[in-house]
């Protein structure tokens, strides 16, 4: 009744703990871009049904892995997350009466970082569209922004996705650096002005991040999200900005 579809790149560390959240599905689909450090293997041996695909981007990706699922009902994950046993429970006892109208469901999504639970700094409820009725759903969207568009009623159930957001420190700093290079890519050069004010904009982020959204309440962690998101926001106007030097390296 439900599939459960990944897409993976080099996830040994982190897909067996998706995998045994998964055993409940009538089936887990793997769509792998290359990996090389034995993630293709762990899911065969774990039971899934493993597909290698090279990268098109994450819409494109995921849309290639639903339209392999079989169930009427898709659930998509990314490789760093799992299913809380509540959330398996309730997906499979709402779906057993969900109307034809109703095409699919949103979760909560709780990350897990640097020894916490973070329920504060805007990352709870980080609520996604991820249940979606077969045949009613697809993924859109370019860069670092792709969604699951549903054609139909979408309602919200409770019970969280749990998230390993990031490995440490050093994993976190290195995905903003590369998604600042993403958004530099997908944005005109500019002047000087424009990483001037990308210090107001990063101030304001931490800000938002550690005063208005009580990021502060998480301790240490929610301070490291903070600056880091912080950080993230002026490195973005600095590499748009760096795009317009005629010799950037020189």
């Amino acid at each position: 009744m439900i599939s459960v579809v990944i897409i993976t790149l080099n996830e040994a560390d982190r897909i067996p703990a998706l995998l045994e959240s998964a055993a409940f599905a009538d089936e887990v689909i793997v769509v792998d871009s290359g990996s090389t450090d034995g993630t293709q293997e762990i899911c065969t041996a774990g039971g899934a049904r493993v597909f290698t695909h090279v990268w098109q981007g994450y819409a494109e990706q995921k849309q290639y892995a639903m339209n392999l699922a079989a169930s009427e009902w898709i659930l998509n994950l990314d490789a760093d997350e799992r299913i809380s046993a509540p959330l398996a429970a309730e997906m499979q006892q709402t779906i057993r009466s969900a109307p034809p109208e109703v095409c699919g469901y949103s979760m909560p999504r709780l990350s897990r970082y640097l020894g916490a639970w973070i329920r504060h700094g805007g990352w709870y409820p980080d609520r996604k569209v991820r249940l979606v009725r077969k045949g009613s759903g697809r993924w859109k969207g370019s860069g670092l922004h792709e969604k699951l568009e549903v054609v139909g009623k979408v309602l919200p159930l409770s019970s969280p996705i749990l998230h390993a957001v990031y490995r440490n420190i050093s994993d976190q700093v290195q995905t903003i650096d590369r998604f600042s290079d993403v958004y530099a890519t997908n944005h005109p050069a500019t002047g000087a002005w424009f990483t001037a004010a990308g210090v107001f904009h990063a101030l304001g982020k931490f800000l938002e991040c550690y005063i208005w959204k009580l990021g502060l309440l998480d301790g240490a962690a929610g301070l490291v999200i903070a600056m880091n998101s912080a950080w993230y926001v002026f490195l973005r106007h600095a590499k748009v900005w760096e795009k317009g030097l005629k010799n950037p390296t020189s």
